[in-house]
């Protein structure tokens, strides 16, 4: 029974997916389900089916996982859509698990024209996030960064297209059934391109010539030959590529500017600190600074190896350290939209275990962020925490207090919150 409902949670059907959690919950409730007390990890960047999940968890099926798994913090992102918000906020609320969700997409930063940022291989193109929304933003922002990320993902098969025919995609046909809500990205494109191989080459001979002849190589079908694909034809070099430029993207600042008005908080990203942009540590900092953003992402898992004292790990503290100079709060997670990463990071390593506070205040930040924020308009970045909390120190020193104390369970205690209302008649509450 468990094993249906677990699966039931990501199907396609919402009203499915609430059942199947609602079942979960009942049986967890009656002692069928033993479910752990919250420990220290905290995974604050998975990805959703909404965008791409390498294991098609839908918003409630990684809420669920999250609470089975004890995780003290846990928050969804997708590329370009907020589609899983309230579905992942009621499941919070449901299970009782601390949780925020957050936007992520591509932005130019014209400061960084000519040097590569974290998008490999593109100068002035940066991953870019927006962290705590509490709201689906209806916002023409949002609505231009859907119709411009639909149209480069149709764009992309087109051309792949002509280069794998006669395995050619009907976009409709082949590729949005794959989505719940036809956010379709590359990652789709891949398994709709290895689902169609097999029905035009059904004999596995056949099919492996034509991916060697294609690709150089063929590689078992699964993650491997998916990864080979989008390398072979969508990435730098391949036929699907186009060099993205100034016009592309949208700035960095303007993004920044809608995250602020959907009053979430912008949040510069970091890859490994090998580009001669992540080097240049200082000035892009006080770019995103300038442009609002006002904290910092990290995938630990691709920083370190463990056991490894290498260049990795050394820039992994420096930009810790200097997100902590300035600041900034951290979040941390796996992003789950590729095989083979992990559910939770190995915070226990030699590695990650000293970081581990600080990555925790960061998820305590949050959480504060989006209760407050999505109750009465009070969150991190919000006009009254300015007023209360003119310098970042002080301010992330209310918000990681109230994250620390507050249960999910437990948030009706703050009951009717008004601008009126100060820093410490909301600890009171709490305590």
């Amino acid at each position: 029974m468990i094993e249906r409902f677990e699966k039931q949670l990501d199907e396609f059907d919402a009203s499915r997916r609430r059942e199947a959690l609602l079942a979960l919950i009942e049986a967890a409730r009656s002692g069928r389900i033993v479910l752990p007390a919250p420990g220290g990890a905290i995974n604050l960047h998975a990805h959703t089916f909404f965008s791409y999940n390498a294991y098609g968890y839908s918003p409630s099926h990684f809420a669920w996982l999250a609470r089975k798994a004890g995780l003290e913090v846990a928050g969804i992102v997708d590329f370009d859509v907020l589609d899983g918000l309230e579905e992942f906020l009621e499941a919070g609320r449901l299970l009782e698990l601390k949780a925020c969700v957050s936007l992520e997409s591509r932005v130019y930063v014209p400061e960084f024209a000519t040097r590569v940022i974290n998008s490999p291989g593109e100068p002035g193109i940066a991953y870019h996030m927006g962290v705590g929304f509490t709201r689906e933003a209806r916002h023409p922002f949002l609505d231009a960064m859907r119709q411009a990320a639909a149209q480069r993902t149709q764009d992309v098969a087109r051309r792949v297209n002509t280069f794998l025919s006669p395995v050619e995609l009907d976009f409709a046909r082949d590729v949005l059934p794959l989505t719940p809500k036809g956010n379709a990205t590359e990652r789709h494109l891949c398994e709709a391109y290895q689902r169609k191989a097999a029905a035009v080459f059904p004999d596995p001979a056949a099919r492996a010539s034509f991916w060697k002849q294609k690709l150089g190589d063929a590689p078992p079908e699964g993650a491997k030959l998916q990864n080979l694909i989008r390398a072979r034809t969508m990435k730098q070099g391949g036929v699907g590529y186009v060099q993205p430029g100034a016009g592309s993207f949208p700035l960095m600042a303007d993004m920044n500017r809608f995250i602020l008005e959907c009053g979430a908080i912008p949040t510069l990203t970091w890859l490994d600190g090998t580009s001669a942009g992540e080097r240049a540590l200082d000035e892009l900092f006080e770019v995103a600074l300038a442009s609002g953003a006002a904290a910092l992402n990290i995938i630990p898992d691709r920083n370190y190896t463990p056991g490894v004292k290498d260049e990795k790990v050394r820039n992994l503290y420096e930009v810790v350290e200097q997100a902590e100079k300035r600041q900034f709060p951290i979040l941390v997670g796996t992003e789950m939209n590729a095989p083979g990463n992990k559910f939770v990071d190995s915070f226990e390593t030699a590695e990650l275990a000293p970081l581990l506070p600080i990555f925790r205040k960061g998820a305590h930040i949050v959480y504060a962020h989006s209760v407050l924020q999505r109750r009465a308009g009070l969150g991190y970045l919000s006009p009254w925490s300015r007023k209360w909390f003119p310098s970042p120190d002080a301010r992330n020193e209310f918000y990681e207090k109230i994250g620390r104390r507050l249960r999910p369970g437990g948030e009706s205690c703050l009951g009717s919150l008004g601008e009126e209302v100060t820093p410490e008649a909301i600890l009171s509450r709490i305590d």
